[in-house]
């Protein structure tokens, strides 16, 4: 029998809606306050939302159960399957230390501070971004800062504030992949969209770096280098993200990036080699920087060898992405489970949608052609090539699955959460009501995105979480849901420097113990100022004539 979703169970839609909040306020206060694990914090999530969904909401018992299950699946696949094999990677390298030569070879460029900043917190942070996610570039740039000298704070605060304008499409495009995946977006109409609002601030981004660090008289002394970074990154994010597809794009943007940075240096010297490791005005409180260790220097062959599993994984993840490669490997092994009980049997019904229609479920086991099997297959070729063993790879990817075991955990218990609410039509309940703010809320929506990153700590999660809530609100105020799914992950990135998984990583990281509390008051202002300006572009690209002409309906 069909269940017709229904909206304002209690006959009160402020009621309903505090009730609907109930599973998502769960999760971010057991994250944000409570400092729970994430995995605990999600699955109280996922529980409360089965009651919500249930007992306020009318979804039949065994229905919610398969969302859930058909979420946990999605979480497995395509997404921890990224996530696993992307690390396993990582850990090669770093074990074989090919890593170490990466850190080198990029240290050893130019000897000023705030050039090194460009090149190794915002280019190679980038890079790390787009090919890991989850934590791993502020890791490895700020790792890398301090060892160069740069001050705790330094080292920090700057990462953090680097490593916004690629997370949108971190960890080869999982944010927008499972936006759309999850909430029935068209995912190339996303990443255009992402395309469209992020180059303006990747190109603001390492210009308001370099201020941050030391003034913006020293900026303006090396502006031609910041331009070139910046511009570089932005043109090279908006033509993948429009044309190729979400997976990419930082990987490109990055390289691209990287490369031009360096190619300019080798034409371009600044006037005077800035030497301090120290955030301007904050030395006290950051602690001086210390003296750096020169970096090592390699043979090219060393220094290719270091790169090549890189370049590897770039090359297989860009076959991966391609819709005839996608096709082909369909083609022999992709077999779909429609969900027997939730198929067709959910009716979302109006204001939601214009008319009533039946909710598809089907899981498609499509491992052959999932971006992680690309990615599982570079590491092994990249693992042989620096000399593991068969029995060497296999040991690691065992470890490697033991160290992301909780990770792993976390992304299925949140798939299975924001696949009940879209099912249940708890989202669209609150859809509906954050709708209620009317021709603000382009910019109320971003910063959703904003708050929800900054709690989460994820741009996954929050587009889990709130992905669906901005389609049905953009739908009921006569915006473009496009527009409004990719503002959530925009208005997101900027959120990323201030919850509380980046800001423990960077402290422990650069060794800054018991920290946090200074380098969330150094950055949060950054942060807030950041997600504003996007939430006033995200209103001109929906009211004001020529940015109108970039929205995608």
């Amino acid at each position: 029998m069909v269940w017709q979703q229904i909206y304002n169970p209690t006959d009160s839609m402020l009621l309903s809606t505090l009730l609907a909040v109930i599973p998502v306020a769960v999760m971010l206060i057991g994250l944000g306050f409570l400092h729970m694990k994430a995995h605990i914090a999600a699955g109280l999530g996922l529980v409360s939302a089965l009651l919500i969904a249930i007992f306020v909401f009318g979804m039949p018992g065994a229905m919610a159960g398969k969302a859930a299950m058909m979420g946990a699946f999605t979480g497995l696949l395509p997404i921890g399957w990224i996530v696993l094999n992307i690390i396993f990677l990582h850990q090669l390298t770093e074990n074989n230390g090919s890593f170490k030569v990466l850190q080198d070879s990029i240290a050893g460029i130019t000897e000023d501070r705030r050039l090194q900043l460009l090149l190794i917190a915002f280019a190679f942070g980038a890079f790390f971004e787009g090919a890991a996610g989850f934590g791993t570039p502020v890791a490895v740039t700020a790792a890398i800062l301090i060892g160069l000298g740069f001050s705790p704070l330094a080292a920090s605060g700057l990462s953090l504030i680097a490593n916004t304008a690629p997370v949108a499409f971190g960890a080869l495009g999982t944010p927008i992949i499972t936006m759309a995946k999850v909430h029935g977006y068209d995912v190339m109409e996303l990443s255009a969209m992402v395309g469209r609002q992020l180059p303006l601030f990747s190109l603001m981004v390492p210009f308001w770096l370099i201020w941050a660090f030391a003034g913006r008289k020293a900026m303006m002394e090396i502006w031609p280098a910041i331009l070139v970074t910046g511009l570089s990154f932005a043109v090279a994010q908006f033509l993948t993200s429009n044309y190729i597809g979400p997976e990419l794009v930082d990987v490109i943007s990055a390289i691209a990036s990287m490369v031009s940075l360096v190619l300019f240096l080798r034409v371009w010297k600044p006037r005077r080699i800035w030497s301090s490791t120290s955030l301007r005005g904050h030395e006290a409180e950051g602690g001086e920087g210390r003296e750096a260790t020169p970096p090592a220097r390699h043979d090219r062959a060393t220094v290719i060898r270091a790169w090549m599993p890189w370049v590897i994984l770039t090359v297989f993840v860009f076959l991966w992405g391609m819709p005839s490669v996608k096709a082909f490997f369909n083609g022999i092994f992709a077999p779909q489970f429609p969900i027997d009980g939730l198929h067709n049997m959910i009716e979302k019904m109006p204001p939601a949608v214009p008319v009533p229609h039946k909710e598809t479920a089907v899981y498609v086991f499509n491992l052959l052609s999932a971006t992680g099997t690309g990615i599982l297959l570079a590491a092994v070729l990249g693992g042989l090539a620096m000399g593991y063993s068969v029995g060497g790879l296999l040991r690691q990817f065992v470890r490697t699955f033991w160290l992301v075991r909780y990770s792993l955990l976390t992304i299925v218990l949140m798939l299975a959460l924001g696949t009940l609410t879209r099912y249940s039509g708890i989202d669209t309940t609150m859809g509906l009501a954050f709708a209620m703010t009317g021709v603000f809320y382009p910019f109320f929506g971003t910063m959703l995105g904003w708050l929800g990153v900054a709690l989460t700590g994820s741009d996954t999660a929050s587009n889990v979480l709130f992905g669906g809530m901005q389609k049905v609100a953009a739908d009921q105020l006569g915006l473009s849901p496009n527009l409004m799914g990719a503002a959530n992950s925009s208005g997101g990135v900027m959120g990323k420097m201030i919850d509380a998984q980046s800001i423990v990583v960077a402290s422990t990281a650069t060794r800054w113990f018991n920290k946090e509390g200074v380098i969330l008051r150094y950055v949060f202002k950054h942060s807030l100022v950041l997600a504003m300006l996007v939430g006033m572009f995200v209103t001109l690209q929906a009211y004001v004539w020529p940015f109108t002409a970039m929205v995608v309906k």
